[in-house]
């Protein structure tokens, strides 16, 4: 078996023509490798920035919904305390309405005056009756009220007036 020897390796053969290649072909297919990946980055750039676009749509929608909520559960919060001041409110009446109401009852009253006054009620013989005769002692006026206008025209027409007079 023969062993490789170093340097000792056969010359290359030059080729009596050249190689033509064929560069417009590549360089064709590499644009349109280009522009296909160009389209396809496009693309794919295009939906995310869809899913991006529809993302935010979503959060906004969601941020929506819950400011609403929490809008509503402070009006639902505010409407409850409105309730219960009313409810207070109410009850307060319904007592003082009670308390003047039997304050008002004549035999309190009575018992009232006797006891922080120092009243006495009325014997049958302290009651004096008076007769007025049944005239009307109203008298009608017989002064004209005059009325004055603050229009100007309605004042010309009284100044001609009393010209006339």
């Amino acid at each position: 078996m023969a062993r490789y020897q170093y340097e000792t390796s056969p010359r290359k053969l030059s080729n009596d023509y050249e190689i033509v290649k064929k560069r417009n072909t590549k360089k064709n297919y590499t644009r349109k490798v280009n522009t296909a990946k160009k389209i396809n980055t496009r693309m794919k750039t295009a939906s995310k920035a869809k899913m991006v676009f529809f993302v935010l749509i979503a959060f906004v929608a969601f941020f929506t919904i819950s400011y609403r909520n929490a809008i509503i559960d402070a009006k639902y919060a505010e409407i409850k305390t409105l309730k219960n001041n009313l409810a207070t409110v109410e009850k307060e009446n319904e007592q003082l309405e009670a308390n003047i109401e039997s304050r008002l009852n004549l035999k309190t009253i009575q018992e009232e005056a006797e006891t922080l006054l120092g009243m006495k009620t009325l014997s049958n013989d302290q009651i004096n009756y008076v007769n007025l005769p049944k005239t009307d002692y109203v008298e009608a006026s017989s002064e004209e009220v005059k009325i004055e206008d603050s229009n100007t025209f309605t004042k010309i027409l009284n100044f001609l007036k009393n010209l006339i007079k």
